[in-house]
């Protein structure tokens, strides 16, 4: 396992110190010829008895490469990390912060429960704390902006800690989800898959700098040909032929903050971008719940998109499809990310 220099953050929190002290204790116990098999049995059970360490918490990382807007590195590594453990990013909704995702979402007990680590991104922009999702450099690939930032921190993760750079996967509602798009579709090379509750397409917001709102993208005012969406994800990345990730779309169809035009829009541009027809070829009524509906693009599970009828723009989690999606309970194994010149 590599983990993370000292001066960064702490390896061995209190809990973990707590465990491995009774495990010293134990071994020394055990050790002693001259202790009686009934003590040693007492011990074993005394220790057997004790919680496991539970007491990681959200850490904050200061210093881990290129960071041009200054955005806060918060890091949460599960006492239960596993080998070889996904990567899971989340950027929170605008007005929230890093800690209020991490507080109000289910994805740190998940993370408890499936032994993953989540990275939590707190954005730079205090006036409403949304994302940069419109400027040229955050829609680049390591062109600068928000974008960069969280990019930094996963590579900063890769190198510091047993996590597979195979299964990195971003994840957000609202904001969240705009920089879900724009993670995914400025870094093919870095994720493997997104899931974007809520969002808008790449580029949707794109502007001169960063622009905190656009009322034609959020009114579903702009439309475009997939294939001319599939154009603007290209051009963040010139050059780029490698394997595209997997996206899962899930929108409310009376959203009144971003018009449910926009949902339509991702699936014109993600399907055209991994080479899957925008006609699904399963649609499932009521899935994964009432009155939602799920469609699958294409044979080999790429691009998924779920409209939630009746829901406006505060959609429901729904963490058994993304646990599902991205493969965190680690039941597929690696290899989500796909080849984009496969075409369906």
């Amino acid at each position: 396992m590599r983990l993370q220099p000292a001066s960064s953050t702490r390896v061995f929190t209190p809990s973990l110190r707590r465990s491995l002290g009774l495990l010293t204790l134990a071994l020394k116990f055990l050790r002693s010829a001259s202790l009686k098999h009934h003590k040693m049995r007492s011990l074993l059970t005394w220790a057997a008895a004790l919680p496991l360490a539970t007491a990681a918490s959200l850490q904050q990382i200061t210093s881990f490469g290129p960071n041009p807007t200054n955005v806060s590195f918060y890091l949460y590594v599960p006492d239960s990390l596993i080998p070889s453990a996904p990567l899971l990013v989340f950027p929170h909704w605008c007005h929230g912060t890093a800690q209020d995702a991490f507080n109000n979402k289910p994805w740190r007990s998940l993370a408890d429960t499936l032994g993953f680590v989540t990275i939590y991104p707190s954005t730079p922009w205090t006036a409403d704390y949304c994302w940069d999702v419109s400027s040229p450099q955050t829609l680049s690939h390591d062109g600068g902006g928000d974008s960069l930032g969280i990019v930094s921190m996963v590579r900063w993760t890769l190198e510091n800690y047993d996590v597979d750079p195979d299964r990195v996967f971003a994840l957000g509602t609202s904001s969240g989800a705009m920089m879900t798009n724009v993670l995914v579709g400025a870094y093919p090379d870095v994720f493997a898959a997104g899931a974007a509750f809520a969002g808008v397409p790449f580029g949707c917001y794109a502007a001169d700098g960063y622009d905190v709102w656009s009322d034609d993208c959020a009114s579903g005012r702009i439309t475009h040909t997939g294939e001319e969406w599939a154009e603007i994800v290209r051009a963040a990345y010139p050059g780029y032929e490698g394997p595209r990730p997997k996206m899962q779309v899930l929108h409310g169809d009376v959203d009144n903050v971003l018009n449910v035009t926009n949902f339509y829009e991702e699936i014109k541009m993600w399907t055209t971008v991994l080479g899957v027809s925008e006609t699904p070829t399963e649609v499932v009524e009521n899935d994964p719940v009432a009155n939602w509906t799920k469609s699958v693009y294409g044979t080999r599970g790429l691009f998924e998109s779920f409209l939630a009828h009746g829901v406006d723009h505060n959609i429901p989690d729904q963490p058994d499809e993304v646990i599902r999606f991205f493969d965190l309970d680690c039941v597929d194994g690696p290899g989500l990310v796909i080849d984009s010149n496969f075409q369906n």
